[in-house]
């Protein structure tokens, strides 16, 4: 029995992958509608994020972002070119990626710093308890894990979960209008660049994985698949309150007082 998957359909529909990851997909969306819903976002796009909130959020991510390339290293390490269409197929997608990414760490600086947060504090300034949950969890995946466990849980699940909540940023007239005249397109590159080249980013890092895994896989291995897609946004959420642990301290302090 050939159980080997090429894709067919367009690149960005799910009904053109297995049913295993169709499946998958539904068994996450739950989680993944955490990560976009989160009030952060709504917070930020109406310029209500407090300034030390705002920090804690450029600053608490950043592990992310500096260490995206290197999570992409490690699933390159992984690969033998010729050894299965997906491997050939993953190395040659994580080579050229890699450099992107790289570039992707100056953008944040430049929003950060558009933002008001500057450059040493991102860089080298102390983390709100909490933050560095997402970036242990995919250094753990993707140095620890399968090749295919590595992708869908970096470059599917954040990357995708980015994607969605970086338009809604980007799409927000007020936000871009709070950072200087002088520095605003410099500052929207991060947000303009997730919001558009991520759009297909998740999606050809999922046909990856289903290259890898063909379109029958075992039971065991589809569960393991979605439970690290799952870890990936629950590491999102959590990193996500942390930064806006002083919102809301912030915000019941006033409270109590009137």
């Amino acid at each position: 029995m050939n159980n080997r998957f090429e894709r067919t359909g367009p690149l960005t529909e799910l009904a053109s992958y297995p049913q295993w990851a169709q499946d998958m997909v539904g068994a996450c969306e739950e989680a993944k509608q955490g990560i976009v819903n989160h009030e952060l976002w709504d917070l930020m796009r109406e310029v209500r994020l407090s300034r030390q909130a705002t920090r804690d959020f450029m600053a608490g991510i950043w592990p992310v972002i500096e260490r995206f390339p290197a999570y992409m290293a490690h699933n390159l390490l992984k690969t033998q070119f010729g050894r299965s269409p997906g491997e050939t197929m993953a190395r040659r997608w994580l080579v050229r990626n890699i450099r992107v990414e790289q570039n992707h760490a100056e953008y944040w600086l430049n929003w950060a710093e558009g933002a008001g947060v500057p450059r040493w504090d991102v860089l080298y300034g102390e983390r709100a308890q909490g933050t560095q949950v997402l970036a242990d969890w995919c250094e753990e995946v993707s140095r620890h894990d399968s090749l295919a466990a590595g992708i869908v849980a970096t470059n599917y699940a954040v990357e995708g979960a980015t994607g969605e909540w970086s338009q809604l940023i980007y799409d927000s007239a007020s936000y871009a209008q709070s950072l200087p005249a002088d520095k605003r397109v410099q500052s929207l590159r991060w947000l303009q660049l997730h919001a558009a080249y991520d759009d297909t980013h998740p999606w050809e890092a999922l046909e990856i994985v289903c290259t890898l895994k063909g379109t029958a896989p075992v039971a065991d291995e589809v569960d393991h698949l979605t439970e690290c897609v799952k870890r990936s946004y629950i590491g999102m959420s959590v990193t996500l309150d942390r930064c806006l642990g002083a919102y809301h301290g912030v915000r019941r302090e006033v409270s109590e007082v009137a």
